[in-house]
């Protein structure tokens, strides 16, 4: 385990050394796993995928009926949002309030929601009448008050069935009154704003007399409106988050780079659908292609989802053209347009109590980024904020603000730094037992306010632009002859209406050269309107296959996990180019990783694999598929929604499951001078019925490195012995929790140790859990997690006599940084390290002063260190 230091040490990260070891029950290449334990709560009807979770803190929920059936009876043959009616969650952290719901067996059952316990009830349904009758739940219009639907046909892509996200915005102190905020899956995209309130028999309901469509309003115009609005979340400060499910935003397919074409001189066979996006008839690009190239012909990624373009301009105000019958025109549309930068983003309603729909202030946070969002997770820190990405080779990404974003005043004014996931998969095995090291690489800093300047210097580009930029025949003598040159030409070249991929490659080269901070002013809006192309150019890891949930516990603290959910391990993931060659999981699995104090991330190991189409023993009714939407309760109990169907059960119908996870003991990671102490701190997490006490034992396998020298009770625990000490290799607890101070919750702290670093090297730190009950009298077996401490070396070319002189770790990152052992990072430790680089105090401490991680000790670990001043 020490010897994956620099991965370990710093970060309190789940399995912080090695992959974890799995039960020998689960140790072969057969799924599903669980680590923990779920149930199933709820069926949906058939068709329909299981979306936007919600508990209410009165402890019922609601969820959307995401596209069912048209088949099935009513009410099930239309979209919608329903609460639970009969039924609350306790959060005790115990999936004790239902029993195992038997799956749905006959058509009947399968073509209705079923639940566990209680009954599923509609609150609001596609095209149900709103806001006095003068809107339709779901729908958009045009800025005259027009139904999209009812100007270009509803069949074309669809309103209001796709229903999505779901959070409650309370305006009562006890949370029985707010509004409910529904994500629409829908190009142009909706969000519906429903008055809810408990009535005096405790049932919740819907006034959809006040009910609106908030993006019906000249205050979401201004922002371009918003597409394909799938899941999202609820800010610590309490507003709802819309994401952008763009999945038009890919400029190259797959795992190819811009470099691949530039490379080349063609984009043919690479190129991705954004490049078509200011085409006429933009879906019909694909046999566009396929008429030019022939065999050489491909599909752009994401172009299907350029079917809405011509609607989304009808939305922002544009003249219809007349439409050939069953699909789009080619004749382009010149006056308004969508521009393609605004859309792929984070949509915060920062007002949504606001009685005057135009006063509900709404931000685009074109800072964090332009992807295929499924969902972000706005941390507790108010400054972290995670987005995980739809689709076929996509990234995870990570923005992290300058300031609490609430401390801005104006939302425009919120700056940071945006980041793209370096996974590497570590420990060999099966899916289910290899973690992933996460490293967050940096793609550049703005504002909100100078993204959007970036932005608006496209606003004016239209569907005649691809044609007058890219054609020389005058598309209004011959539009045939026009669009076919046009075509030919943004495939092999490019689309000059928008940044061109020699300004994304240089981009890149400069990024290499000067790092992110140093590129021309002119291109530092690459990363932030190319995000998924710039990751790609610089490393990151850009394969990740439908990661389709993300969301952490709403008052998450350092120690406590992030979940990240996988639908489909497959494609970029499963092939033998980039970082990640996994065995194929076709069904998904969950991620979870642990919280450092920063809120970041470093690893995320596996707790919920699916099972393997291509084993049929492996497809039981009892396992979870194509993972979607998650959602932490408030006793860590998490919301898991499938988007699938049958993939070999025995039923048809997507479900909900709860997931509680195992109970886990740890001890944090510690990197300490030599000679220094350092504190760590033994936590227990996911406790359901509390700790009544008990006995464990930490251990020092090195003590030549790091010795135990002191330890302490948490300040809640009334019945303690003493912790003994013993030679400085060892401590034992024992304890009892008589006034409950230890309940259930996610994580608490059972005690403090202090080490000191003996000598240069690491150590194991383990723990051996000999008692552990709950406040039921019940034995807890918890998973123990070991740690690593790492001790720096001794003072560097003799130095003085004390600790202080030692070189230190700043950062806490395993590499001691601090050579000269003056507590920073200054210039002055570049010249020691370079002066004593071959002394035997840095040679034999490759581990601390290993800077450019290539295994030794060389001149090049003195650059590597100065490019981190």
């Amino acid at each position: 385990m020490a010897s994956s230091v620099a991965a370990a040490v710093g970060v309190s990260a789940v399995g912080s050394a090695s992959a974890q070891e799995r039960p020998d029950e689960h140790d072969t290449p057969a799924a599903p796993y669980v680590e923990g334990s779920m149930k199933r709560l709820s069926t949906t009807a058939f068709g329909a995928e299981v979306t936007g979770p919600f508990v209410f803190e009165t402890g019922e929920m609601v969820y959307s009926l995401q596209a069912p059936s048209t088949d099935n009876p009513e009410p099930w043959n239309e979209g919608g949002v329903g609460v639970i009616d009969d039924f609350q969650f306790t959060f005790n952290g115990k999936n004790d309030e239902f029993e195992e719901m038997e799956p749905p067996r006959t058509e009947e059952e399968q073509r209705k929601v079923k639940t566990a316990t209680g009954e599923y009830r509609l609150l609001a349904r596609a095209g149900d009448e709103i806001n006095g009758g003068t809107e339709r739940w779901g729908h958009q219009e045009t800025p005259d008050g027009e139904d999209v639907a009812d100007l270009v046909d509803e069949s074309y892509v669809g309103v209001g069935d796709v229903t999505d996200m779901n959070f409650f915005v309370s305006t009562t102190e006890d949370g029985t009154e707010g509004y409910l905020f529904t994500n629409h899956e829908t190009r142009p995209g909706g969000i519906s704003r429903t008055p809810l309130y408990r009535d005096e028999d405790g049932y919740w309901q819907a006034d959809l007399e006040r009910a609106l469509q908030v993006e019906n309003t000249d205050a979401f115009r201004a922002l371009g409106g918003t597409k394909i609005n799938c899941y999202g979340d609820l800010t610590p400060w309490e507003t709802p988050v819309s994401a952008e499910e763009e999945y038009g935003h890919p400029r190259v397919s797959g795992t190819h780079t811009v470099s691949d074409i530039t490379e080349e001189g063609s984009g043919v066979g690479i190129r991705g659908g954004s490049e078509f996006w200011n085409r006429p008839n933009a879906p019909n690009v694909t046999d566009a292609l396929e008429e030019h190239f022939g065999d050489d012909a491909w599909y752009p990624s994401g172009a299907w989802a350029l079917s809405g373009n011509e609607k989304l301009a009808y939305y922002l105000g544009a003249e219809p053209v007349d439409r050939e019958e069953g699909e789009n025109t080619r004749r382009p549309i010149g006056d308004v347009f969508p521009n393609r930068y605004r859309y792929g983003y984070f949509v915060e309603i920062t007002n949504p109590t606001a009685d005057d729909p135009e006063n509900q202030q709404p931000v685009k946070h074109w800072v964090m980024g332009r992807a295929a969002w499924e969902c972000p997770e706005f941390m507790p820190d108010e400054k972290t904020v995670y987005g995980a990405s739809d689709g076929g080779a996509k990234g995870i990404y990570k923005f992290v603000a300058d300031e609490p974003i609430t401390e801005y005043d104006d939302p425009m004014d919120v700056r940071g730094t945006l980041y793209a996931i370096a996974a590497t998969e570590v420990g060999t095995g099966t899916v289910g037992e290899v973690d992933l090291d996460v490293e967050w690489l940096p793609l550049g800093t703005a504002s909100n306010a100078e993204v959007e300047s970036w932005i608006a210097e496209y606003d004016d580009v239209t569907q005649v632009d691809y044609l007058e930029t890219h054609a020389e025949t005058d598309w209004a003598e011959d539009l045939e002859q026009a669009l076919l040159e046009a075509d030919e030409e943004v495939a092999i070249n490019g689309n000059q209406d928008y940044i061109t991929d020699e300004e994304i490659v240089e981009w890149a080269r400069q990024y290499e050269e000067y790092g992110p901070d140093g590129v021309d002013e002119e291109l530092r809006r690459v990363p932030f309107l190319e995000t998924r192309a710039a990751a790609k150019e610089i490393g990151a890891t850009v394969e990740f296959n439908k990661a389709e949930g993300i969301d952490a516990h709403d008052e998450a603290e350092p120690g406590d996990f992030i979940y990240f959910a996988i639908s489909s391990l497959g494609g970029s993931m499963t092939d033998e180019q980039g970082d990640l060659r996994f065995d194929e999981v076709d069904t998904g699995l969950l991620y979870r990783g642990e919280l450092d104090e920063h809120y970041d991330v470093s690893r995320l190991e596996p707790v919920i694999v699916g099972p393997n189409p291509s084993d049929p023993e492996s497809l039981q009714d009892v396992s979870l598929i194509n993972l979607d939407n998650v959602m932490v309760m408030d006793d860590g109990r998490v919301l898991l929604c499938e988007d699938k169907g049958r993939f070999g059960r025995s039923y048809p119908n997507d479900a909900l499951w709860v997931y509680e996870p195992p109970t886990t003991i740890t001890v944090d990671s510690l990197a300490v001078s030599h000679g220094a102490t350092g504190e760590v701190d033994l936590t227990v997490s996911s406790v359901p019925d509390g700790i009544a006490g008990g006995r464990v034992t930490v251990s020092v396998e090195h003590p030549a490195v790091a010795e135990i020298v002191d330890a302490s009770y948490h300040d809640g625990l009334e019945l303690t012995s003493g912790p003994t000490v013993g030679d400085g290799s060892s401590v034992e607890f024992r304890f009892a929790d008589l006034e409950d101070e230890i309940g259930s919750g996610r994580q608490v702290t059972l005690a403090t140790l202090e080490l000191e670093g003996t000598g240069p090297g690491t150590t194991d730190l383990t723990i051996d859990v000999h008692a552990l009950d709950d406040d039921d009298a019940a034995s807890i077996d918890p998973q123990s997690r070991p740690s690593v401490v790492v001790t720096g070396p001794p003072p560097i070319g003799g130095g003085g006599s004390g600790p202080t002189d030692a070189p230190t770790d700043p950062d806490g990152d395993g590499r001691f940084e601090d050579v000269n052992g003056n507590g920073r990072l200054d210039y002055d430790d570049v010249v020691v390290l370079f002066e004593h680089l071959e002394d035997d105090a840095v040679q034999l401490n490759d581990e601390a002063f290993d800077f450019n991680e290539n295994g030794r000790i060389d001149y090049d670990d003195v650059v590597a260190l100065y490019d981190e001043l």
